[in-house]
Formats: structure tokens, C-alpha cells, sequence
């Protein structure tokens, strides 16, 4: 028995000296190999901080640019990475982390960056995870947004902040935000980027959002965002209008108290803010107090040459010349992503501003555009008579930019107007159905249709309002209610909106317009905030070929009418109001208008319609170009990569 306990004894030593010599050599071997490691490189790089962006138009891009330069002019050392290319699973490494963060639609990032939102709400809502997953890791966001997505704004940056607390980061600064359409995201960022150096470099910097700093007025400003050429390209095409691509767009601080005072209402803030006025006027705007604007259009610089006038010419017998754009509102309700002004001015969902006086607006419309009427004397082809004919203008398209019927005052100003028997085309983004219920009679009414369902109405107007189905149809609904002219205004995107002749033919019905104008989108060059190329503009035979179908689908209840080929554009009336023995009468009366409005009775718009000229019908050789004008082609020395359909 003892002899057998021996044995056992022994060998439990024998084995526990093997173990012991094993992990012995094999901790030499480990260690040997860690220093021939440190011989080959005895000065491992170490990991770098990040500074990680969120971007879709290029905004956070460039401030996460702007900070990075700035952390290396005061010798603090970051990587710069896009969050399409991070991989999430390495934040568990990060001792130290900026985010820039951009929210896009819906109060989500755009869908290259999903990734990175949804890795982080996965596992924050992980249980297994657990959450001591970064509690090796400091943090701090600035969010980037529109406050006129209201609970949206910033959601992203928001939700980041919520997530990595969630999963044990610690966060250095509470989240900072910046309002994209307030005009005040450099200087709130500046302000931001001197907090965390002043913290990185240990100098303080405090906890409060948007505060002052502590230290002094640091400020990151190596660049400002307006000077990031490389990624705010300037868009060096010529602007065009409001009607030339059915374009709206962005918002402002909310927070403003509006009052009631003898029954108007008197924001307490100016809509333009410097940093927006800067960007309208250098796109040849000229702004009117402080939410109003008035521009001269290309096409009254042509007709006051006798080169032709603009598709409102050939339909409704314009005088181009004469024809003066201006907006009450600069601010709009959407922001589409064909917009051509690429978002540089305000959004909101309701009126939140100072309000200026109708008859000062007019006023002032009426001198700014005739100084600009002005500087065509001695132009080549500009006589005498057709400038002085267009020092007093006849007309006014209120469809320059933004959704001119959210002005409080809308109605007194289309009196203004008539009452100097200058005419009115209003166009308006279908947003704000009790405005069009409240308006006053004018010449013609314009509600923008840019796609015909919910899903692609959402995708390419990018509307603010949630419910901003409901008050699309609504304001169709409202269309059919009123007495004078009314259009339904398409445009055509290709990719986008060209496959939805049945969905666009059902809202036939619901507002029953007497005209439907049909247009192809205006390439105004690619930006950050556009994703539209060459190949998303129709060619005229797309455009006539898309009309002939919904004609088709009418059944007769509407005929191709007017075309207007230099402008992509055709026109569909309703032919038992507009087709009389043959004949089309889409020519206006305006005389005959005016005298009626002032009359105070009830009109329609059979009374006072005109007859259409020969060379404006749908098919005519002259293809809606006047006779009377002189066609001038510009010799194109550029080659075009599109194929025209037909």
C-alpha cells in the first residue's frame, strides 16, 4: 500500500515539473520574441486619437477638416476618418474620440453611414455586450442639422451621445449643436473646437452647450466653411427660377415668439440672416428688407434683345420684357433634393419672423428691378422701346424662390399689385392647403407636383412637415375649390419621378387643374447637396412622349395643347373649358382680368381667356418660339455623352 502511494506521489511531481518547465521555456520563447519585436522597431507608432465625421452634403466633411487642421496647428495629433470606412468594432480600442455628426432623413444618418448608427444601438441594447465596453474611451459630438425637422434635429448626434454613455464612454463635453439654416454653425463650431482643445491641452473649458469660452475667444477658424472649395464647389452656371426646376429648401432657430398686434402677425427675428443674405446675393438676388427677394430673369434679358420670350410667352402670352420675379418669403417648407439653390436658405414649417409691409415690398420690387432693367441699356438688340416698355412691368411671378404663401401678408400684396395692374403668377409646394383656401383671386395659381406617391413625394421634396401627404392632397383638394386659373406644375426627373404616369393621372381628379404644365429638369451643376447629373434631364421628346401619355390617359379630358421647345416644356389644358371649335384659347386677357378684379364680382377663368397663336400649338414648326422674335443659337463647342431617346 505504501509502495503504491509512493509511486502515485512521484509522478505527481514528475508531472507537475513538466508543466512547470513547459510554461517556463515557453514564457522564454514569448519574451525573446518580444524583444527581437523591439529591436526591429524600438518606436512603435502609437494609436492616434480620432476625429470621425458623418456627413452627406459635405458639411460636417468640411468641419471635421477645419478641427483636424486645427488640433495639429496646437500640436495635439488626430487621425481623420470617415465613418463609412470605421469599423465599429474597434471602438473598444479608442481611448479618445470627435465625432461630427450630420442627421439626414427621418432623424437618420444618410444610408452610407447606417452601419455605424445601427452597430452602436445593437449593442448598446445588447445585454451581453455589457456596459464596460468603452469605459476606456472619452468622447465628444457636435451635431449638425436643421432645426426646421423639429424633434429631428440632430437626432443622430443625439442618439451617438445616448449609445456610447450606454456602453460606458465617457463624455468630455455635453453635445453641442448647429443649426445648418440659422447661419451660425462656424461660429458655434469655433466655439466648440476651442473647448475641447482647451481641454485636451488641460486650460478648462467648461460644460456649458453653445457657451462662451473661458479662455478667451479661441477660435478654429483656419477655414471657414464657405472657403472649402474642395468640398463646396461653386456651382458657376447661370441660376435659373423657381418654375425652371420646381426647386424649395432650408430652417431656423426655433424659439421665436410671435405675437398677435391688430391682427398681424410680428416675428421678432430677420428671416436673412448675414450669412444667407451673402450666399443670395452673390447669386444675383437682390433682397428686399428682411425676408423678400426680386431677381431678373434670363428670359426678360432675351426678350428685351428680341431673342424670344419664355415658355409663359408661348402659353399664356407673357410679355417676357415685362415680366418682373420677386418672393414675399425667401423661406420654404421643403428641401428637395433637386433644389437649385442647394439649400442655401431658410426653411420652416409656419411664419416666425419680422414681417415687412406689403406696400413696401412692392415698392421696392418695382425700383430694385427696374435698376436692374436698366443696366441692359446699350446691350446689343436692346432698343428704346422694348426698355422702356420694361421699366414698367405688367407681370409678376411670384415663384422666384421659397414658398412666397407662407407670408403672412400674401393677400395684400397680390392687391398691391392688381391695383397697379401688374398680373400674378403664384406658385406654391402644396404644403399649406389653408393659405390656398384664403387666397384671393389672381391671375393664375401654380401647386407644385413633383412626384405621384407618398414614398417618392417624401424621397424627392424632403418636406418638413410629417403629415406632408395629407396637405398635398389637401391642397389639391383646395385647387379644384378656386374660381380663376390653375395649373398643376411637374417636373420631370429621370430616375426619379418619369415612371409614374399612372400615380401622377389619379391626382388628375382631386384638384381638377384647368392646365398641366409638364417640364424637364434644369441641370444646375453638381454639389454636395445635389445628386442630379446630365442623365437625370429628359430630353423634349421624354417630356412630349410623357404628356402624350397622361393626354392618353385623360381620355380626352385634357390635350396636348403648347409646347415650348427651348425650354423642355409642354402644355396640357382642358379641352371641353379651353378648346372652342378648334380652337385653343390659353392666352390671357390680362386687361380683361384686371377690370374684373376691380370690379369686385365673381369671374372665372373662361372670362377672360384669349386665343392661342398658331406658332404656339402643340406641334407647330415654330416649336413655341414667337415669329415675331429673332432666334439667336449659341455655338456649342462642348461634346455631350447623352443619347436622346426617340
Amino acid at each position: 500500500m505504501s509502495s503504491f502511494s509512493s509511486v502515485s506521489a512521484r509522478l505527481t511531481l514528475l508531472a507537475i515539473f513538466s508543466a512547470t518547465t513547459f510554461y517556463c521555456l515557453y514564457k522564454s520563447r514569448r519574451l525573446r520574441n518580444l524583444k527581437l519585436k523591439l529591436s526591429l522597431n524600438p518606436n512603435p507608432k502609437p494609436i492616434l486619437p480620432k476625429i470621425l465625421f458623418i456627413s452627406e452634403t459635405g458639411t460636417s466633411k468640411s468641419l471635421a477638416n477645419r478641427l483636424h487642421r486645427f488640433l495639429a496647428l496646437n500640436d495635439v495629433a488626430f487621425d481623420l476618418i470617415d465613418g463609412r470606412s470605421y469599423e465599429p468594432e474597434d471602438l473598444s480600442k479608442e481611448t479618445l474620440i470627435l465625432i461630427v455628426a450630420s442627421t439626414w432623413e427621418d432623424g437618420k444618418p444618410s444610408p452610407a453611414y447606417r452601419f455605424f448608427a445601427d452597430w452602436l444601438a445593437e449593442s448598446a441594447e445588447d445585454f451581453r455586450v455589457g456596459s464596460l465596453l468603452l469605459s476606456r474611451c472619452r468622447f465628444a459630438v457636435f451635431g449638425v442639422g436643421s432645426r426646421g425637422y423639429g424633434e429631428a434635429f440632430n437626432a443622430v448626434g443625439k442618439d451617438i451621445v445616448k449609445r456610447m454613455k450606454a456602453l460606458g464612454a465617457a463624455e468630455m463635453i455635453p453635445l453641442w449643436e448647429g443649426d445648418v439654416d440659422g447661419g451660425e454653425v462656424d461660429e458655434v463650431f469655433d466655439r466648440w473646437c476651442g473647448k475641447v482643445v482647451g481641454l485636451l491641452k488641460g486650460d478648462g473649458g467648461g460644460d456649458d452647450q453653445n457657451g462662451d469660452l473661458e479662455n478667451g475667444d479661441e477660435e478654429c477658424g483656419v477655414l471657414s466653411s464657405e472657403e472649402e472649395s474642395d468640398l463646396e464647389e461653386e456651382v458657376e452656371e447661370e441660376i435659373v427660377d423657381l418654375e425652371d426646376i420646381a426647386g424649395k429648401a432650408p430652417s431656423r432657430k426655433s424659439g421665436a415668439t410671435v405675437e398677435e398686434t391688430n391682427g398681424k402677425l410680428n416675428g421678432k427675428k430677420e428671416m436673412v440672416t448675414p450669412v444667407i443674405r451673402a450666399n443670395l446675393v452673390k447669386q444675383g438676388y437682390k433682397i428686399i428688407g428682411s425676408h423678400s427677394g426680386v431677381k431678373i430673369c434670363r428670359w426678360t434679358k432675351s426678350q428685351l434683345r428680341g431673342r424670344g420670350g419664355c415658355y409663359k410667352h408661348s402659353f399664356y402670352g407673357i410679355e417676357s420684357h415685362r415680366c418682373m420675379e420677386a418672393t414675399p418669403s425667401l423661406a420654404c417648407a421643403n428641401k428637395c433634393v433637386f433644389c437649385w439653390r442647394h439649400h442655401t436658405n431658410p426653411v420652416a414649417k409656419s411664419w416666425q419672423w419680422k414681417m415687412d409691409d406689403p406696400i413696401e415690398i412692392v415698392n421696392s420690387a418695382l425700383d430694385q428691378h427696374t435698376n436692374m432693367i436698366k443696366q441692359m441699356k446699350g446691350v446689343p438688340g436692346v432698343t428704346l422701346e422694348r426698355l422702356t416698355e420694361g421699366f414698367t412691368p405688367r407681370h409678376c411671378a411670384l415663384s422666384l424662390v421659397g414658398e412666397p404663401i407662407m407670408y403672412p401678408e400674401i393677400n395684400a400684396l397680390v392687391d398691391e399689385l392688381h391695383k397697379r395692374r401688374i398680373s400674378t403668377f403664384l406658385v406654391t409646394n402644396a404644403q399649406f392647403p389653408e393659405k390656398i383656401k384664403s387666397l384671393k383671386p389672381i391671375t393664375q395659381l401654380y401647386v407644385s407636383v413633383d412626384a405621384g406617391t407618398k414614398d417618392s413625394l417624401k424621397a424627392i421634396d424632403r418636406p418638413l412637415f410629417g403629415d406632408f401627404w395629407e396637405r398635398f392632397i389637401d391642397s389639391l383638394t383646395a385647387l379644384k375649390e378656386k374660381h380663376q386659373r390653375t395649373v398643376y406644375r411637374l417636373t420631370l426627373v429621370k430616375g426619379w419621378n418619369t415612371e409614374d404616369v399612372d400615380a401622377y393621372f389619379k391626382l388628375f381628379s382631386i384638384g381638377e387643374p384647368d392646365f398641366i404644365e409638364i417640364k424637364g429638369v434644369t441641370y444646375c451643376g453638381s454639389t454636395a447637396t445635389s445628386k442630379l447629373t446630365m442623365e437625370n434631364v429628359p430630353w423634349h421628346a421624354d417630356v412630349k412622349a410623357f404628356s402624350e401619355a397622361l393626354s392618353l390617359k385623360s381620355q380626352g379630358e385634357y390635350e396636348v395643347a403648347c409646347e415650348h421647345v427651348h425650354s423642355c416644356c409642354v402644355l396640357l389644358a382642358k379641352t371641353k373649358k379651353f378648346k372652342i371649335d378648334g380652337q385653343w384659347y390659353t392666352w390671357i386677357d390680362y386687361e380683361k382680368f384686371h377690370d374684373l378684379v376691380a370690379s369686385g364680382s365673381t369671374f372665372d377663368s373662361k372670362d377672360y381667356m384669349a386665343a392661342t397663336p398658331s406658332w404656339a400649338i402643340y406641334g407647330a414648326e415654330e416649336g413655341g418660339f414667337d415669329p415675331a422674335q429673332l432666334r439667336f443659337r449659341k455655338e456649342r463647342h462642348h461634346k455631350s455623352g447623352r443619347k436622346e431617346s426617340g
